[in-house]
């Protein structure tokens, strides 16, 4: 849900109509101030702290609709943090923020489970953006809708409301960026989506022509939605990926 504030700016709302939280996790004081007062001007709650243990205890009482997490902390590093995290919340969203800005760097962040990534030094614009982006693709702040938010395609269906998805009526757990790639997949049924497009959609930028974060999400779905079943998710070798109801098994004759 979004509203618009008398300053003008739109504050993204939870479902229940409450703000949205944040979690700012950063060792550099100057920052996480920076962060906190940037996003406390969007209207959302902001409980900040300068280490892992700190981020994990913080998390746990503060429940988060999303993590901006720095990769090097004090005590641990930022995927240490992010393991400890997604045992209690799988789906929170995580920013990365950090100075490393190599193509591995960021693939590596990414992999280990993050949802996005943003280097220092950062544009505060950009970080509200990215947040936005991940807190809706979560469900945490989606607008509501009165018509139908469902996506189909052969016996899988995708609820963009509730952020059900089930195949064949078994319920499927997804990340929140494993369900915004196979919605961009379902809403393109049948169409060969390049690499360059889903980076586009789903990540809102490229890896420097480096694509091998959507061969490696496509592979997550492919051993959540295909597996054991008539495959739904295709490869078009130098071309992209597309999804399309299964292939009907034939019956062997009598």
């Amino acid at each position: 849900m979004t509203t618009t504030s008398p300053q003008g700016r739109s504050e993204l709302l939870r479902p229940d109509g409450r703000p949205v939280r944040v979690l700012v996790v950063d060792d550099e004081m100057s920052i996480t101030e920076l962060l906190s007062m940037a996003l406390r001007y969007e209207g959302w709650e902001i409980r900040s702290t300068g280490d892992g243990a700190g981020a994990v205890s913080a998390a746990r009482d503060f429940r988060p609709d999303a993590v901006v997490l720095d990769m090097m902390l004090p005590d641990m590093d930022g995927l240490a943090v992010l393991s400890r995290l997604r045992r209690e919340q799988p789906d929170v969203p995580v920013l990365f923020l950090t100075a490393k800005d190599a193509v591995e760097d960021r693939i590596a962040g990414l992999t280990a489970g993050g949802d996005d990534y943003v280097t220092k030094p950062f544009s505060l614009e950009e970080v509200v953006a990215r947040l936005r982006g991940l807190i809706r693709r979560s469900g945490a702040g989606a607008d509501k809708r009165s018509d139908s938010s469902s996506l189909v395609v052969g016996d899988l269906t995708l609820d963009e409301d509730s952020h059900d998805v089930t195949r064949g009526g078994q319920n499927i757990h997804l990340t929140a960026t494993e369900f915004e790639l196979l919605r961009f997949l379902m809403r393109n049924p049948r169409r060969v989506l390049s690499k360059a497009q889903i980076l586009d959609r789903v990540w809102s930028y490229d890896f420097g022509g480096q694509a091998n974060v959507v061969e490696l999400y496509i592979s997550y779905l492919r051993r959540k939605i295909d597996r054991g079943r008539e495959p739904m998710i295709h490869t078009r070798r130098g071309a992209g990926y597309l999804i399309k109801p299964a292939a009907v098994p034939v019956a062997a004759s009598a």
